[in-house]
């Protein structure tokens, strides 16, 4: 067979939690007006990261939590907009990239086999934790999409495990994408009392991705230990850091490293890549 006639054999990707902002913020006017500027050039410039275009993308969202694992199963999933008190426009985004059955599918059969009970949704469409960051990383809107939900539980021993029964799905050319925040109380954003309590738990956080894989791993699935992370993650609302969980699962014992922080609305907030 000529080399022309072989189908090419899709290059590992590398695996992110990224900032989702809030609701629709990238597509509207905000005060002060260039608050979201900087997160939306980081994720703009997310597929200059990537060594070639992803064959699809499995998404993990803060938005979405069910009793067990799952998954969007459907060949083109409608849009979620929850969100609340926004500009009527916000309302009226597009992003009709397909979903990718086969794919979601493929997800459920890996978290099964490493005991995680999973089941495949035909009809969930996509949240905001997806389709707002991905408009904003991929406009096209040409890669198929799969959704991943999170445990309603949020235990961060069984996310990690189930980050590391999908790694595989990387050496297909499939991008995970943790989707989240690496600070979310609402009560502190805007709050400069919280800005010093954002910094260290960023720190801590900084560190335990950066450090050994082992040592990464017992510290993640501990993170309510670290410093002031209960003021950053509020217990029992701290699904916008578990996509972490799931990112740092998949990357197995491959490095980490901080790729974006800033202060935004008075709060540290950083993005993470692995591999």
């Amino acid at each position: 067979m000529s080399m022309s006639m072989q189908s090419k054999v899709p290059r590992k990707q590398p695996v992110f939690f990224i900032p989702h902002g809030a609701g629709p913020c990238f597509f509207m006017d905000w005060n002060p007006r260039n608050t979201w500027d900087g997160m939306a050039e980081f994720l703009r410039n997310i597929s200059g990261r990537l060594p070639e275009k992803p064959t699809a993308i499995l998404m993990i969202s803060a938005h979405w939590r069910t009793p067990e694992f799952r998954v969007t199963a459907g060949s083109q999933p409608h849009l979620i907009y929850d969100y609340f008190g926004f500009p009527d426009h916000t309302y009226e985004l597009t992003y009709p990239a397909p979903g990718a059955p086969e794919l979601a599918h493929r997800v459920s059969r890996l978290l099964s086999g490493a005991q995680q009970y999973t089941l495949e949704d035909s009809v969930r469409g996509f949240d905001h934790g997806m389709f707002i960051p991905l408009k904003v990383m991929f406009p096209e809107a040409d890669i198929p999409v799969v959704q991943l939900s999170l445990r309603q539980d949020l235990d961060p021993e069984a996310h990690l495990l189930a980050g590391k029964a999908l790694a595989p799905l990387r050496d297909e050319g499939v991008l995970i994408l943790g989707s989240g925040m690496s600070f979310h109380n609402m009560r502190g954003y805007g709050d400069r009392r919280f800005t010093p309590l954002s910094e260290v738990f960023d720190d801590w956080l900084t560190d335990t991705v950066e450090g050994d894989s082992k040592v990464r791993y017992q510290r993640l699935k501990q993170w309510f230990q670290a410093p002031y992370a209960l003021d950053c993650h509020p217990r029992g609302n701290e699904e916008h850091l578990i996509p972490l969980l799931l990112a740092a699962g998949a990357a197995d014992d491959e490095p980490g490293k901080k790729i974006y922080s800033e202060r935004v609305m008075e709060t540290q907030l950083s993005a993470f890549q692995f591999g």
